[in-house]
């Protein structure tokens, strides 16, 4: 009898799990960073309640971001990254904020000269 419960809470728990992945919607979304100091809070910021993955890639600056619709929007990921300084394709952070990262996180927001090298990032 307990092999026979514990077989159907293992399908249960199986069936529950693979509609979860199936729910799951992938995006990707550019992101303003420089660094791998960037990456760390980008992808810290990105993962609220209902992400189940999110990674930035340093050279393309694309997050690429797999979500629960029915828990969390893409504008609400956005949101939460531009909150910690980063500018994305719908939301641009504060200038309070931007300002307050490391110069080496300072990205360019103006189309001029960079204000830090990512190489002093460590």
């Amino acid at each position: 009898m307990k092999f026979i419960a514990t077989a159907v809470l293992a399908v249960t728990v199986s069936v529950l799990t693979f509609a979860q992945a199936q729910s799951d919607k992938t995006e990707t979304i550019k992101v303003s960073g420089k660094c791998e100091m960037c990456k760390s809070k980008i992808e810290s910021a990105a993962k609220i309640e209902g992400v189940s993955k999110a990674e930035w890639n340093t050279d393309s600056k694309v997050l690429t971001l797999a979500y629960n619709p029915s828990k969390v929007t893409s504008d609400a990921v956005q949101k939460s990254i531009a909150a910690v300084g980063y500018d994305t394709e719908k939301f641009k952070a504060t200038d309070a904020v931007y300002k307050s990262l490391p110069s080496c996180c300072q990205y360019d927001r103006t189309g001029s000269a960079s204000k830090g090298t990512s190489e002093s990032c460590k």
